[in-house]
């Protein structure tokens, strides 16, 4: 296994990643993926090729250079699209389905959720919900939301 300080990484003229090893071989379209995106998003880092196999893994962020450091923090950043939901505003009705209107640390928006299993209980008090087109919602603690929200969620689990 291929350490941090035992590779370089860098963005080829086409913006795609590229993986140099210490033996000097080059590997193109590397993709960095977490091993724990929720629950410990700053630790185990895998660096994979096209085909998935891990070419080097990195213990934490935080350890890395601050140019290597941010370059795969924007990386992970356009690949990764879980918006935080802050606030539940309205549900259509406590049967499901029902639709769901939301503010997120991105936006407000609706969704549809088809039923209560698409309610998934993380590690305490952390929720991800899946809406009808399988898009995921994370709730990081369910206890900080306003009164409001809880007792509409509450409805739910």
């Amino acid at each position: 296994m291929i350490t941090a300080p035992d590779y370089r990484l860098q963005r080829n003229p086409f913006g795609r990643l590229e993986l140099t090893t210490a033996d000097g071989e080059t590997h193109v379209d590397v993709v960095p993926v977490r091993a724990f995106p929720i629950s410990a998003p700053d630790d185990g880092i895998a660096l994979v090729d096209p085909d998935g196999h891990e070419l080097a893994w990195i213990e934490r962020l935080s350890e890395l250079p601050d140019d290597l450091r941010k370059l795969l923090e924007s990386e992970l950043a356009s690949r990764e699209f879980i918006p935080e939901i802050k606030r539940l505003i309205s549900v259509s009705s406590y049967a499901t389905p029902s639709t769901w209107e939301v503010e997120t640390d991105r936006n407000t928006t609706r969704f549809v959720l088809k039923g209560e299993e698409d309610i998934r209980r993380l590690d305490a008090p952390a929720l991800l919900i899946a809406d009808s087109h399988g898009m995921h919602f994370l709730i990081r603690d369910r206890y900080a939301l306003d009164t409001h929200s809880r007792r509409l969620l509450d409805r739910f689990l």
